[in-house]
């Protein structure tokens, strides 16, 4: 029961659902009829807040169902290496690509790939962790992207008006990473032998409260004073097109 509140808990899921908040203004802003890519789509979650576009997906498919947001792919219409769809120049008016760098071997060449197929003028919707657990393995390589990392390989790209924003600050990155130790040192679940899982279940159970509790709350009201953001899960990017 904790495991699945831990899940669906705004304190441990703000990460997503800011993401979510942030691609659902971004599809807002989008006028009728425009012509939107969505690279590694996977479940394509985000479908319907570009029912007013026209929506186009891709994706490499090759993740098993349980590795994927909700438990199979969507519609796909490009499978295919997101650095090579086969579409010509200039296709899209936005593209969209959600937490899928660091899933790719080259992203140089898929950032290089997004400008090829967006008009100019066009937006991309990017974003991706600046840090992470391993996950959808074997297909992760890389830790996350910084500031720089966007603005140095974006702007080569032939991209401007790169705006970049955190998602949250360290408090909150602190307090998942609290609410993740609660989750993954449960006791009877580590794999230690009986008698230490023993003497460390008292220790668990006074210290579930505070760090899946306490520290995310206080951290939830620290987070507003973070002006750095130097530990921010990742981060929302936009840029246009040159």
């Amino acid at each position: 029961m904790m495991s699945n509140w831990l899940k669906t808990s705004p304190l441990f899921a703000f990460n997503l659902a800011n993401r979510d908040r942030w691609v659902g203004e971004q599809a807002a802003r989008l006028p009728a009829g425009a012509r939107v890519l969505d690279m590694g789509a996977g479940s394509c979650p985000y479908r319907p807040l570009f029912a007013h576009c026209r929506y186009q997906t891709q994706d490499f498919a090759g993740l098993d169902n349980e590795q994927l947001r909700h438990g199979g792919y969507g519609l796909i219409d490009y499978r295919c290496d997101i650095a090579k769809v086969p579409v010509g120049d200039a296709a899209f008016d936005a593209i969209l690509c959600t937490e899928v760098l660091e899933h790719v071997a080259e992203p140089i060449k898929a950032v290089q790939e997004m400008a090829r197929i967006l008009r100019p003028g066009g937006r991309l919707l990017l974003t991706a962790p600046l840090g992470s657990g391993i996950h959808q393995e074997p297909h992760h390589y890389y830790g996350g992207y910084t500031p720089y990392w966007y603005r140095e390989f974006l702007g080569a790209a032939g991209f401007a008006e790169i705006e970049i924003e955190a998602n949250a600050g360290s408090f909150k990155f602190f307090a998942q990473e609290a609410i993740r130790f609660v989750q993954t040192s449960r006791p009877f679940k580590l794999g230690v032998p009986w008698p230490m899982e023993l003497l460390w279940l008292p220790l668990w159970l006074m210290l579930a409260p505070v760090l899946a509790l306490a520290i995310p709350l206080v951290c939830s009201y620290l987070d507003r004073f973070d002006r750095d953001q130097r530990f921010t899960v990742g981060y929302h990017v936009t840029a246009i097109k040159r």
